[in-house]
């Protein structure tokens, strides 16, 4: 147990001093924490009631002093509404690509460790969901639900798990080809304890990065279709909202556009940074 446990803290700190020494991995880490913190810390920076509150005599002022990111055609604070949508747009992100990675876990695994009958009825079902793009799939599904959050979520994610079961069961099939896997199967272990403590934690290096990567992906698809008018509704301050709400102000007013925008470049980098600097750290011999 301790031998164990010495040599997972020594991969760990292997791990952790190759990404460190990727600068650009860092700089995405810094822009993630900072995000994760406005998130995390949002009413303690401003309260929500700034995002609500209207003032009609203080309707699209520039930004200042008073108003650091200016005030919307309602007279709301843009700051507290830029602040508070994080919550919404990380919570979007991470959400949907876990449960994403859930799903595509059990599928994909299935698909890979059983093959046969199992392998091809998923990959099938499979196949009929990426022919249809992303982001139709999310507005059609919207589109029967409704719009709001929870919807928003479930088109989502339903969206991401065809590319994550063809991942996972890729790196599955290669795992499980393992000698220590046929051992396993040999001393008579249950394939789901296989699947599960053997073959599963054994792939989480690609699995890691690509989930960490899906997050900037799905923060832009809700940023997206809230941007439509399909994704969360107003008031919410959700970033895409804002900014689907600004669209008719973005001559005279182009702070409105301006602020929500680069607060979805930051996150969406941030997670692409972060999960190429996880590419070369888990695996070295994929640098260039």
């Amino acid at each position: 147990m301790a031998k164990g446990k010495k040599r997972r803290n020594a991969i760990r700190n292997e791990v952790w001093y190759r990404f460190k020494k990727n600068k650009a991995a860092m700089l995405g880490l810094v822009i993630l924490v900072v995000i994760v913190a406005i998130a995390v810390f949002a009413d303690l920076i401003v309260p929500y009631s700034k995002c609500i509150e209207q003032d009609g005599g203080a309707r699209l002022l520039m930004p200042g002093a008073a108003h650091f990111f200016g005030t919307d055609e309602y007279g709301r604070d843009l700051f507290a509404r830029v602040v508070h949508g994080s919550r919404y747009s990380l919570f979007i992100g991470v959400s949907t690509s876990l449960m994403a990675l859930v799903i595509g876990a059990v599928l994909g695994a299935s698909a890979g460790y059983f093959g046969g009958v199992i392998d091809n009825t998923i990959c099938r079902i499979m196949d009929v969901f990426i022919c249809v793009p992303p982001i139709l799939m999310s507005l059609a599904v919207v589109a029967a639900l409704g719009t709001n959050l929870k919807n928003l979520i479930i088109a989502i994610t339903i969206s991401c798990i065809p590319g994550n079961v063809r991942l996972i069961r890729s790196v599955v099939m290669t795992v499980a080809e393992q000698d220590y896997i046929r051992a396993a199967k040999s001393y008579g272990t249950s394939n789901a304890r296989i699947i599960f403590r053997y073959v599963l934690p054994n792939a989480m290096g690609p699995i890691i990065v690509n989930t960490t990567m899906s997050i900037s992906g799905m923060i832009l698809s809700a940023a997206g279709l809230s941007f439509i008018g399909m994704g969360i509704q107003p008031p919410s301050p959700e970033w895409g909202a804002l900014l689907s709400g600004a669209q008719k102000y973005m001559f005279t007013s182009p702070y409105l556009l301006f602020f929500p925008g680069v607060f979805i470049l930051l996150a969406s980098l941030a997670f692409n940074l972060v999960g190429d600097g996880l590419t070369d750290a888990l695996d070295p011999k994929l640098k260039d």
